[in-house]
């Protein structure tokens, strides 16, 4: 396993700034505030780098940074208090709460929702269906009449699929439990108990004092393809409905204060009531999801668990229960994924963390040693060690981001790793093959598209694509 520097573990500041300093580099970090929580106390919080490029203008602690899809786990502790509360049964039927669903819709739970196993379309998909993202806003009442149309993805409890619909359900649950808006509810009842006078929900069309705007990186503009990558300003719409999934901006210590108070029974008046929150539920088979209750970036481990939320690719936390920890890193850049080094940074005050997790593991060491002894590696590491067995979700969500960032080759190393370790998953194949394509290897992708279309017939995604390659 990883033999972690003894400076980290003897000198967390140097240690940290290590990290830091590197992950900024290669990733093109422009701003990025980081907190540590340990004991129940703000340990450590520091700014780096430019909030605005525009002006020169520095990260400093009272930066807001857009959090995007973190605003969830606010949203899943305001749904935990009215089940808390007795208002909500979390393995009750949306249909329950929400009047005029279809038929098809009336089973799915609660639970469901927040674990993203209901099998709903995709909100995105109608707020423009062009490009599937926000961008084209529409009153919320055709929005919801047209989303109610569109066919489930899949029987609900089968298989997991992130999308906004269940945020924006939960939202519209919490204003009729409640009978206010959830923004009041989410102020009141989270923001102002614990002096959360940064966090406010907006995008871009709202004035936020010491806002930092987010970029990203681009290779096309106005489907011109360019020289080279070009840093730009995002510029992005999400409208009140919506804003249970991704509408919340805030600071570093903020969401320290908040975690504090999540664990040490300020929001949530039982601890099996915050145990349960950050426990899977399980699939239609007994399986457990990846996600927890509204909670996605999850580490179900024997030691060291860690359970915590990214959004955007830009902003990120975990926290340790076990461990007495948390780490928050907020940044500027859609697409820094921040994600990707938060144990390591974790490693800074128990040099244990890293090596808990396998896929930390590999992502250092394959830094080191290059992404095609992936499978020599993991192979070689399962031999010595029972409890090294990388999560199939964690390694496509990563390869995933490493393709978003141009890093194809290490990426595909990682889908195939993944068929390596998961013969048996539709969807490692699925996912090898889009790596495989876009690389120019037709014949091996459309080896691992059948693969997948065969473990999974009911693979709308595979069949589309082999028909496609198919085509004369």
């Amino acid at each position: 396993m990883i033999t972690v520097n003894p400076l980290l573990a003897q000198d967390k500041t140097s240690g940290i700034q290590t990290i830091i300093s590197r992950e900024m580099q290669e990733r093109r970090i422009p701003g990025l505030q980081l907190a540590v929580v340990q004991h129940g106390k703000i340990v450590f919080s520091k700014s780096y780098g430019i909030a605005n490029i525009q002006d020169s203008i520095p990260v400093t602690g009272k930066t807001v940074f857009a959090i995007n899809s973190c605003t969830k786990v606010f949203t899943s502790v305001a749904i935990m208090q009215l089940a808390e509360a007795g208002k909500l049964n979390l393995s009750a039927p949306v249909s329950a709460y929400i009047d005029s669903l279809p038929a098809t819709w009336k089973a799915v739970t609660i639970k469901q929702l927040l674990t993203h196993t209901s099998g709903f379309p995709d909100l995105l998909k109608v707020l423009d269906p062009d490009v599937g993202s926000v961008g084209t806003l529409k009153r919320e009442q055709v929005i919801w009449e047209k989303l109610k149309t569109i066919p489930m993805e899949f029987k609900p409890g089968e298989r997991f699929s992130y999308n906004q619909t269940n945020a924006y359900l939960l939202g519209k649950i919490i204003d009729k439990l409640y009978g206010q808006p959830f923004a009041r509810i989410f102020a009141e009842n989270q923001f102002q108990p614990v002096g959360m006078q940064s966090t406010v929900f907006g995008d871009s069309r709202d004035i936020i004092p010491h806002f930092a705007p987010t970029y990203s990186y681009k290779q096309y503009i106005d489907g011109q393809k360019l020289n080279k990558e070009v840093l730009t300003n995002n510029y992005y719409e999400f409208p009140y409905f919506h804003r249970t999934a991704s509408g919340l901006n805030s600071t570093a210590e903020d969401m320290a204060k908040w975690i504090i108070a999540l664990q040490s029974g300020v929001f949530l008046k039982s601890k099996s009531t915050l145990d349960t929150m950050w426990s899977p539920a399980t699939f239609n088979n007994g399986t457990p999801t990846p996600w927890a209750l509204g909670w996605g970036l999850t580490k179900f481990r024997q030691h060291h668990r860690a359970i915590g939320m990214s959004g955007g690719g830009r902003s990120a936390f975990l926290i340790y229960p076990d461990d007495d920890l948390a780490i928050i890193v907020l940044t500027n850049l859609a697409g820094g994924s921040p994600e990707d080094f938060l144990e390591e940074l974790a490693g800074c005050y128990n040099p244990e963390i890293p090596n808990a997790d396998p896929v930390t593991y590999l992502r250092i060491t394959l830094r080191k040693t290059g992404f095609e002894q992936a499978i020599e590696i993991t192979d070689r590491e399962k031999k010595q060690n029972p409890l090294f067995n990388p999560n199939e979700f964690e390694l496509n969500e990563w390869a995933y981001r490493m393709m978003s960032k141009n890093q194809l080759k290490e990426a595909t190393e990682i889908f195939k790793l993944n068929v390596h370790l998961y013969p048996q998953s539709w969807n490692t194949y699925d996912s090898y093959g889009e790596a495989l394509l876009k690389g120019g290897f037709r014949a091996e992708a459309i080896s691992m598209y059948k693969k997948s279309v065969a473990l999974n017939p009911d693979n709308g995604h595979g069949k589309k694509v082999l028909e496609q390659l198919s085509a004369p």
